[in-house]
């Protein structure tokens, strides 16, 4: 295990410099072809209020997902992207469903399984949907379509059935978080998902903490 431990931390941080680079070459080479390098100014007044933004979630991210999804599925799901909607997800299920932990030397492999597969299947989907569904997928996902309200739907849907296995089994430590999340909603309705779940985490963890250390589960 220890060797898989290596090896993982040295091919992700490789595969996350090539990523970054890639990231970074699609700009530069548009620029390049087009001949039209815009001025320092005008890439930091346009970066400034986004990175101020950001930046911090990107940090914030990091320190939150690690511990869920593991050094793997770390590593993939930050260079293949959308980990809040399906990387997450997929391998918090995974994780669920063969009753482990994700800091155990199991749960490291069955996350690592979870985002590649999530991440291959992603693809294919896209890939097929692009192909099959792009003649049709305006008229369906327009506003005026019945099925709308639908798509609008799909990751609160995908959250609420994902949550509420874990809201059941651990029901108490589930109450303060959930109450202190919609408490702030209710403040204010437009906060940033980077923003509520590193809340949630620490209202989590210190709301786990005083009730185990009151008795009141265990």
């Amino acid at each position: 295990m220890e060797q898989f431990n290596n090896k993982t931390h040295t091919y992700g941080r490789i595969w996350v410099i090539v990523a970054l680079i890639g990231f970074i070459m699609i700009p530069v080479t548009i620029s390049a072809h087009l001949d039209a390098f815009p001025s320092a100014s005008v890439v930091l007044k346009g970066l400034a209020p986004i990175a101020l933004l950001f930046y911090p979630t990107a940090v914030i991210e990091v320190f939150t997902y690690t511990p869920l999804l593991g050094a793997g599925a770390t590593y993939v799901s930050f260079i293949t992207g959308n980990i809040n909607n399906l990387k997450l997800p997929c391998v918090l299920s995974s994780l669920s469903t063969a009753n482990v932990r994700a800091n155990s030397d199991e749960g490291e492999l069955l996350s690592t399984i979870a985002a590649c597969t999530s991440s291959i299947v992603t693809t294919i989907i896209v890939a097929a949907g692009v192909v099959v569904f792009s003649p049709i997928l305006p008229y369906i996902t327009d506003k005026g379509s019945p099925f709308a309200p639908a798509f609008s739907q799909v990751v609160p849907a995908l959250f609420g059935a994902l949550g509420m296995s874990y809201f059941a089994k651990h029901y108490k430590l589930a109450f303060v978080p959930i109450a202190a999340l919609c408490l702030l909603l209710l403040i204010k309705g437009d906060l940033a998902v980077g923003v509520l779940i590193p809340v949630g985490v620490v209202v989590s963890m210190l709301s786990a903490h005083l009730m185990f250390k009151k008795g009141w589960v265990k």
